[in-house]
């Protein structure tokens, strides 16, 4: 699917579907409510991704390469926010919120959707905020995803 955003000039951005929450989830909830809502990572998101790939060596790869790959993508938008440079942030910030929603990181995934909008909406002061938030998660959400994921299938 692709969504475009008329307002930024930007061709779009894939949609990637969060796992439903009992009672949904406020759009505007605080990052403590996504805490108590959201899991770090959901395994069904895996059992998914290992049935569309075919099983779970190529399910387990991505997964890996995530992970591998996460100090590299938070110091990339950190730098981007920090920099207020719009365009690299919402590449950053876009990357992050697809893969973590493939890979099952779903609580990292919606704390990057949320960052998304405060980017687009240019408030940096508010996205500087949020980072020490994203650092958190990411980091457990890669700890969840070793410990529960990568070293029980490797």
């Amino acid at each position: 699917m692709h969504t475009p955003d008329t307002g930024s000039g930007d061709k779009g951005t894939t949609a990637v579907p969060l796992p439903a929450v009992a009672g949904g989830i406020p759009e505007h909830a605080s990052l403590q409510e996504l805490d108590d809502l959201l899991p770090l990572v959901d395994s069904g998101v895996l059992e998914d991704l290992e049935e569309e790939l075919n099983g779970s060596e190529l399910a387990l790869r991505f997964a890996r390469d995530y992970a591998a790959m996460w100090d590299q993508r938070y110091s990339r938008l950190a730098l981007a926010v920090e920099n207020q440079d719009r365009a690299a942030a919402l590449d950053a910030i876009i990357s992050l919120r697809i893969t973590s929603a493939m890979v099952g990181g779903v609580r990292l995934a919606r704390l990057a959707e949320v960052l998304e909008s405060v980017i687009r909406e240019g408030d940096f002061g508010q996205g500087q905020a949020m980072m020490e938030s994203v650092a958190e998660n990411g980091d457990q959400t890669i700890s969840e995803l070793q410990a529960n994921y990568i070293l029980k299938n490797g």
